[in-house]
């Protein structure tokens, strides 16, 4: 009888190896890249446009859009007027290494600043297939419950910056935002925390000065 418990680590070691190699082309490149995720629905494409706007006059920006179908996500990218790569998973519920090294030569890396990932929306099995990237981002939002935490630790425990989107809506659902924080705390101490509106554009000030921060840090130091 086939061993399953070997069998999937053995898929998430090759897997990391390929994000390693990511990694190695990114740096090489001097190609800061942010892989965003979240649950279908709490609006991470709308996140991803108002930072594009935030950062295309003082970056160069790219991207690649994951989805299940359809270039929806990834034509509102480009619209933007930054190149951008749609992959279609066919099915699978998250990208992983070898989707986005398949997809880095269809960009012009050495002339790219920033690399922005959408991911497929799920908030089980993108945390676990590492991209090679520089920062995992993770966008929360108020309709989704306060209780999202507890739910899918493993996704809240792999990032380094989470944003609560439609906060605009806090009077009108039952959330209690220092149960959701004590949650988040728990599992990944200290985590950047922006709650931000993607409709009314609160919060984003601090999100794009600490991401901006972020990106300088890296340029800096790959630039010697």
């Amino acid at each position: 009888m086939t061993r399953k418990v070997p069998v999937v680590e053995n898929i998430f070691k090759a897997n990391d190896q390929l994000a390693q190699a990511n990694r190695n082309l990114l740096d090489q490149t001097r190609t800061f890249a942010i892989n965003f995720m979240a649950s279908p629905g709490a609006g991470k494409t709308s996140v991803i446009l108002r930072t594009i706007e935030a950062l295309k006059d003082k970056y160069r920006l790219a991207g690649i859009d994951g989805d299940l179908a359809s270039t929806l996500d990834a034509d509102r990218i480009a619209a933007t007027g930054i190149p951008a790569v749609q992959i279609n998973t066919g099915g699978t519920c998250h990208l992983d290494a070898v989707m986005v090294q398949n997809a880095l030569p269809k960009i012009d890396l050495p002339n790219i600043d920033v690399f922005i990932i959408e991911n497929v929306g799920n908030l089980i099995c993108p945390a676990n297939f590492a991209l090679g990237v520089h920062i995992n981002v993770l966008v929360a939002s108020v309709p989704e419950g306060d209780d999202k935490p507890y739910k899918y630790p493993t996704m809240y425990r792999g990032v380094q910056a989470l944003l609560l989107n439609k906060v605009d809506l806090l009077p009108y659902f039952d959330f209690d935002l220092d149960y959701f924080r004590k949650g988040v705390e728990a599992l990944n101490p200290g985590l950047a925390f922006f709650p931000v509106s993607a409709k009314t554009g609160e919060g984003f000030g601090e999100w794009f000065a600490w991401l901006q921060g972020q990106i300088d840090a890296f340029l800096q130091t790959a630039n010697g």
